[in-house]
């Protein structure tokens, strides 16, 4: 590595032979540096809050019914709700827990300059090999929490899957994020080792691949997890074009994905962007009624409609170039500890990754904020369009019975898994619909 440039403090003061003019001059820079990125940041920031704050709808429709599980679900029903809670729980946060814990190590301790020290041959080689090698070390460590989260799905009913099928599934799942990560790293090294205010190339870097990687996942990855077939002609696939039609939504085909053979949940989506744009339905969805699966379909044209994706997309880039910022600013506070002078060394990774990993984690809660909203909009529109709220809440009984679906989570819970509206959320609103609307409470 000693071709190439070390941005830290230190090594600039030593490379002007540690004189008290060159120790000024260091730090003059080093804060002018940390200012602008401060500034970019602050930036960065309000326009996240700006896009998040415009796009999130967040008032929607005056709850004026309470929920409450014990009105349509039964004793049993809410039983087994717990029960499956209770079995996944444990793995769930044992999980989280160790992700936590490993990526705190990494970022205050040597741990991960130690464990890629023998790494040899040329920087970028290096790098791709530290990324596959710490996370071959945490998903090594969490497989047996995976495996205990399974053996609990197998056991409720809700997984098909046997170990060769899951274990493939897995792999396939972590070789995308290696890949990703990876590619991200790597420029992320390049340009730490040429440029001072590398954050800025990379910011923008980790916008665009944000984006390129949301519009090019439903030809590329989606595939590599399911078989996809167009649905054949009949009433239920007119239909499901004609409401995608009525609601203002291209879309280009309808495509039964073969869910079946990994889950018994029931789900639907719409994918792509444009002329990619496609109506995707588990096979498992199509055992219940034609009306429910459209009302299933109403809901997911909803997040077409109003953009949800492209949007998401939008603040995920946004969020990326902050976290390149943040990265920028975070490093040098922990450096030392880590055992490592620059970000331009390979050894390195480790501490990138570690803070990559804290920055997901803690920002969860407020994407699921922003989440449970846009999706509570997203059943606004299925009501709208079907004007069936009898049978939006036979769909929604159904999708928390099949899927087994938390009833009533508990507030940690709630704040750090919750992406949708609870069930009995979902179907007050539904109720609350129909009272606004002037249509019989269902």
């Amino acid at each position: 590595m000693s071709e190439r440039q070390d941005t830290e403090p230190d090594a600039g003061q030593a490379a002007a032979g540690g004189t008290g003019l060159a120790d000024a001059a260091g730090a003059g820079s080093t804060r002018t540096l940390r200012r602008e990125a401060g500034v970019a940041l602050a930036v960065l920031g309000a326009a996240i809050v700006a896009v998040v704050g415009f796009t999130t709808p967040w008032q929607l429709l005056p709850l004026t019914v309470q929920p409450d599980p014990a009105r349509d679900f039964t004793a049993a029903e809410i039983a087994r709700s717990q029960a499956f809670d209770a079995a996944v729980s444990t793995p769930s946060y044992l999980s989280l827990g160790l992700t936590i814990l490993f990526a705190g190590i990494l970022v205050v301790t040597p741990f991960g300059r130690r464990t890629l020290a023998r790494l040899k041959g040329p920087w970028w080689i290096q790098v791709l090999l530290a990324v596959l090698v710490l996370t071959a070390i945490v998903e090594a460590l969490r497989w047996p929490l995976g495996m205990w989260y399974e053996v609990q799905l197998r056991d409720f009913g809700l997984s098909t899957q046997d170990w060769a099928s899951w274990s493939a599934d897995r792999l396939k799942n972590i070789a995308v994020r290696v890949v990703m990560l990876g590619i991200m790293i790597v420029v992320l090294v390049a340009l730490a080792g040429r440029l001072k205010r590398w954050w800025i190339p990379a910011a923008a870097g980790a916008f665009a691949f944000t984006l390129l990687a949301s519009f090019i996942y439903p030809l590329v990855f989606e595939p590599l997890f399911n078989d996809f077939r167009s649905m054949p002609p009949s009433k239920l696939r007119t239909d499901l074009l004609a409401m995608a039609q009525r609601d203002g939504v291209p879309v280009e085909d309808v495509l039964i994905a073969d869910a079946s053979r990994r889950t018994t949940a029931l789900n639907a989506y719409v994918s792509g962007f444009g002329a990619t744009r496609r109506i995707v339905v588990y096979d498992t969805l199509l055992k219940a009624p034609e009306d429910e699966v459209e009302l299933v379909v109403a809901h997911e044209l909803g997040h077409a409609k109003n953009n949800d994706v492209l949007h998401g997309t939008l603040v995920g880039g946004l969020g990326a170039a902050f976290g390149a910022g943040l990265l920028f600013l975070l490093f040098p506070l922990v450096r030392r500890r880590a055992g490592v002078a620059s970000i331009a060394d390979p050894k390195a990774v480790g501490v990138v990754m570690g803070l990559m990993s804290l920055a997901t984690v803690l920002s969860g809660p407020a994407q699921n904020v922003v989440s449970r909203h846009i999706e509570a909009r997203a059943d606004l529109n299925a009501l709208d369009l079907t004007r069936d709220p009898a049978t939006f809440i036979a769909m929604q009984k159904r999708l928390a019975t099949t899927n087994i679906a938390d009833l009533s989570p508990d507030p940690l819970e709630y704040v750090l898994y919750a992406s949708h509206p609870t069930a009995p959320q979902r179907i007050a609103m539904a109720r609350a619909w129909a009272l606004v609307n002037r249509l019989p409470e269902p």
